[in-house]
């Protein structure tokens, strides 16, 4: 029996108070309106930024429903709809692209202007939302919302990909691969024969390390207080690793030693400001590149001495690895198809859906590199 135009109840993950579990809970979810599309779930991955909003350290309306980094089929499609249809493979994302803003227009751009990743009101373009619970309304957040097994995206968030990809697997281009890779590849630019330093070996970390081996660097020094992580970061590229706390100067100091002056490429993944700098001031004062890929706390601000930058660092910060959405997902996702990326050491847990919970503890111990949730 067909669902289209009909509520689907449904279960989903409802956070209701900060700094609590999740709530498994069924949900009502509303039929996509025009330009919308509903999606049925097979995965999701569970990303920090997901946990930086059940800590509150990133601010939204409560009770809302997580999750960002997905894969699903089309269950049905609003009036107006044309980029989809029913049955198809799709990946929701979380960084739009309308195709006819001024950012998206631009080469180099990819921070949609049309719907923007920190859309305050967290709910879908009209104002609303289409999750209901109790008899009351359960928030979208960054405009997916993949801790459900049914949810609603605009169609400048969805995108179709290949009819034969695995889901579970692809489900990371929704977010944390795309992020790391693109940051070495597109948004740095990393050249053959250099030196690269990556301060986090998380999943985005991790991405980062596949990017800049792609490129062709010659070293890329893995920088990580968990040493559990430095096998993986090996495995996947890293020359060298090292702890912060094994030694009693700065690490920035350290990685100026090891690499004769300053690294060319530097990242920080991690999300929190003293890395942020320690990444900055670890590039060559002259020549180098660092990049702010990790997202810190909305209360945390940086402050700078313009020396820094004026003696000839380039300074840049990155949502999505600089992909345009729309355009890039399905092309890594043929790649990934082609094997040329290794995204299974990436995966390092996969859990019921129902297991949620279990799955962040897994994330706050640092037992876990990304869990996949499944339907």
């Amino acid at each position: 029996m067909s669902t289209a135009g009909k509520v689907i109840r449904c279960k989903a993950a409802v956070l209701w108070e900060l700094k609590k579990p999740f709530s498994i809970e069924e949900v009502e979810v509303a039929p996509p309106k025009a330009y919308e599309v509903r999606i049925k779930m097979v995965a999701t991955g569970i990303c920090h930024s997901d946990e930086y909003v059940v800590t509150g350290d990133f601010a939204v309306t409560l009770p809302v429903i997580l999750g960002h980094e997905g894969a699903g089929i089309v269950e049905s499609i609003g009036e107006g709809v044309t980029a989809v249809k029913p049955g198809d493979k799709v990946i929701p994302l979380c960084l739009p692209q309308c195709g006819t803003c001024v950012v998206c227009k631009h080469p180099e751009a990819n921070n949609c202007v049309r719907l923007r990743m920190n859309n305050p009101r967290w709910t879908r373009q009209d104002g609303t939302t289409r999750f209901t619970c109790r008899g009351k309304p359960v928030y979208h957040v960054i405009h997916t919302s993949t801790f459900s097994e049914y949810t609603v995206v605009d169609e400048i968030s969805i995108v179709k990909i290949d009819a034969a990809a695995p889901l579970e697997k692809v489900c990371l281009i929704g977010c944390g691969f795309t992020t790391g890779y693109g940051s070495a590849v597109k948004v740095a630019k990393v050249t053959p024969g250099s030196t690269c330093a990556v301060f986090g070996l998380g999943g985005v970390g991790l991405s980062t390390v596949i990017g800049c081996k792609a490129a062709g660097a010659a070293r890329i020094i893995g920088v990580d207080i968990n040493k559990s992580k430095f096998a993986k970061a090996k495995a996947l590229g890293a020359t060298e690793c090292i702890s912060p706390q094994d030694f009693q100067k700065p690490i920035h100091e350290v990685l100026m030693e090891m690499s004769g002056g300053g690294v060319d490429f530097s990242f920080e993944a991690i999300g929190q400001i003293d890395t942020v700098l320690e990444a900055l001031l670890s590039c060559h004062e002259a020549f180098g590149v660092s990049v702010v890929i990790g997202e810190p706390p909305d209360s945390q601000k940086v402050s700078v001495d313009p020396m820094l930058l004026l003696t000839g660092r380039t300074w840049k910060g990155t949502f999505f690895g600089g992909f345009k959405s729309k355009d890039s997902v399905p092309e890594l996702v043929t790649d990934v198809m082609a094997n040329k990326f290794p995204l299974d050491l990436l995966i390092t847990n996969v859990l019921p859906f129902e297991k949620v919970n279990e799955g962040f503890d897994l994330l706050r111990s640092g037992k876990s590199v990304r869990t996949i949730l499944k339907f």
